[in-house]
C-alpha cells in the first residue's frame, strides 16, 4: 500500500537537504530552480536516496508547481519512512 507524505518543499536553495517534519509535512530545500520540473526531480532524487529506494516509487501527485506537494511512496510504511529520515 503506498503512503502519501506531505512535502514543504523550498526551491533555489543554496543545498538540497531534509530539514525536518513539521507536524505531518515533511520540509525540504532544494538548489534547483522552479522551472520546467526541475525541483520536483529533484525532491524525487533525494528522497529516494534518503529512503535507500528506487526513483520510480517515489513519485509527485500534486502540487507540481507549488512548494506545498504531495508525494506517493511504494514500498515502506509511514513508520519506516519516519525512520530512516530521522
Amino acid at each position: 500500500m503506498p503512503v502519501q507524505l506531505k512535502l514543504k518543499v523550498i526551491p533555489g536553495a543554496s543545498r538540497t537537504a531534509i530539514c525536518g517534519w513539521l507536524d505531518d509535512t515533511l520540509k525540504i530545500q532544494v538548489s534547483a530552480a522552479p522551472e520546467r520540473g526541475k525541483a520536483n526531480k529533484a525532491v524525487v532524487a533525494l528522497l529516494s536516496e534518503s529512503l535507500h529506494l528506487p526513483r520510480n516509487a517515489v513519485r509527485v501527485l500534486r502540487g507540481e508547481t507549488s512548494q506545498t506537494k504531495v508525494v506517493e511512496i511504494d514500498g515502506l510504511t509511514l513508520a519506516e519512512i519516519k525512520d530512516r529520515l530521522s
